[in-house]
């Protein structure tokens, strides 16, 4: 028999579904309490808000789905869920105030109910599944909820596998063993010794069909693909889920996802975030952001464009070439800091103490007010208010030869403000080492890219104290 010990069978169909239920009576139960908190006249405001109710569930529900917010396994990151809730839940608030705008029923709505029900929402989905994480994984972690799983090929991808599920008890997988056709001094170290090693192709066979596993990952490498094709032949003859771990998931992906052309599934390895909703997402947090902060800096921008005009000759701004999304050229806005205003074949970065720089302009650059201008750009769509900073061209012609995968920051729009930043990787690059770790930053954070992530890349960067660092 196979090993099912715990609360729920490892595969449940019924997980999603009871997540879906979750999620709905969670809205429903956030939109109670902000009226019986907030409103000043609930049973006038019933009607109203029970249509919006019940609207943002079903809205809500769909852009979760889109999301695949409910098809996520055991092994998806908690962080990766919360983000997701977090994004299909703006969507839903969005898109629900929008319609209300348009029907001219938007005076209907509590403006106090309405907040706290779009704040207590996602508070108690994103806690609900805290919690549930929390018990799952001090169930599994003593041995409760167990799925036992094989992996056929002691390879570097099976060796890489072995090790995370060794590692992360609270996953609920137990490792019944490797299986390779090899003989044992022809196979590298396992993790945990020679005990993992359970025997050939034909052991998992048996294991399999007498079912005593639940899921076979197969990570045996593309080239042995006769193999492998007669080893997923063989495990059709059992009930245990079968998951393939080709060895193109060693390389160092960038927002790598599953495509397809017509019926032919595909696997991209270098691909942009911003397709579809989330593109839709992104665009519509530069208007609603961009828009407010130059409706914010207006008028210190006034103010900046007469300090430049009378301490100093030539024009307030100064434009640039740089790269912009897809490697597409862009002229670049900032305010002038300089006396001279390079944008050749070779452009010399600004150093400690240079000569260069206006009296005005030494403080510009350090408090980057300077980059004020380019929030026209964000708001025009060009540029976007977080991503990988643009570069004169000159040094992208420079490092794309230099550092490879280079030219993969220029996959989103270049932003106002971006992860390298934050992070304090910003200012002179007088050594490779430094360029390095600025696009090592601006590849993680389009890799790692969602809603909030922005949201906080922009709070460091007011508040935060490493921005201001290399800044001269």
């Amino acid at each position: 028999m196979a090993r099912h010990t715990g609360l729920l069978r490892p595969s449940s169909a019924m997980a999603p579904a009871l997540a879906r239920l979750g999620d709905a009576v969670v809205i429903g139960g956030a939109s109670v309490a902000a009226t019986a908190l907030l409103g000043s006249d609930p049973s006038g405001a019933d009607r109203s808000d029970a249509v919006r109710t019940m609207a943002s569930i079903l809205v809500f529900l769909l852009a979760a789905e889109l999301a695949g917010l409910y098809s996520t396994g055991r092994g998806t990151p908690l962080a990766r869920d919360l983000l997701r809730v977090a994004g299909a839940w703006t969507e839903t608030v969005g898109l629900l105030l929008v319609a209300a705008f348009v029907l001219g029923i938007d005076h209907r709505l509590s403006r106090p109910v309405t907040l706290g029900w779009a704040l207590l929402a996602p508070l108690g989905m994103g806690g609900g599944r805290v919690l549930t994480r929390g018990l799952l994984g001090w169930v599994r972690s003593r041995g409760g909820n167990q799925t036992s799983v094989a992996i056929v090929g002691v390879t570097d991808v099976g060796e890489m596998l072995a090790r995370r599920i060794l590692a992360s008890p609270w996953l609920g997988l137990h490792l019944a063993g490797f299986f390779d056709d090899r003989a044992p001094e022809r196979l590298p170290d396992l993790p945990h010794g020679r005990t993992l090693l359970r025997g050939s192709f034909e052991d998992v066979l048996e294991e399999a069909r007498c079912g005593r596993l639940d899921a076979v990952y197969v990570a045996l490498p593309l080239r042995a693909e006769p193999r492998i094709q007669e080893l997923l032949r063989s495990l059709a003859d059992s009930t245990v889920s079968v998951h393939l771990v080709p060895d193109f998931f060693v390389f160092d992906l960038l927002h790598g996802r599953w495509s397809s052309v017509g019926d032919l599934p595909v696997v991209s390895i270098f691909e942009s975030p911003f397709y579809g909703i989330d593109g839709a997402v992104k665009r519509l947090e530069d208007l609603v952001l961009g828009t407010a902060a130059l409706l914010i800096a207006a008028p210190l921008m006034l103010v900046v464009a007469a300090l430049i005009k009378l301490t100093s000759a030539g024009p307030v701004l100064f434009h640039q070439r740089r790269y912009g999304l897809n490697g597409e050229v862009i002229e670049v806005l900032k305010f002038r800091t300089m006396r001279t205003m390079d944008d050749g074949a070779r452009v010399a970065q600004a150093t400690r103490d240079d000569p260069r720089i206006t009296p005005i302009g030494r403080f510009l650059r350090r408090s980057s007010i300077d980059e004020l201008p380019q929030l026209l750009q964000v708001v025009a769509g060009t540029m976007s208010l977080v991503g990988p900073r643009p570069h004169a061209i000159a040094h992208n012609e420079e490092y794309r030869r230099r550092i490879r995968r280079y030219m993969l920051r220029h996959k989103v729009k270049p932003g106002l403000t971006g992860w390298a930043q934050v992070n304090g990787w910003r200012g002179e690059t007088d050594t490779l080492e430094k360029m390095e770790k600025r696009v090592e930053h601006d590849l993680e954070y389009i890799r790692r890219w969602g809603l909030m992530l922005d949201l906080w890349i922009v709070v460091l960067t007011v508040f935060g104290r490493a921005v201001r660092k290399n800044a001269y």
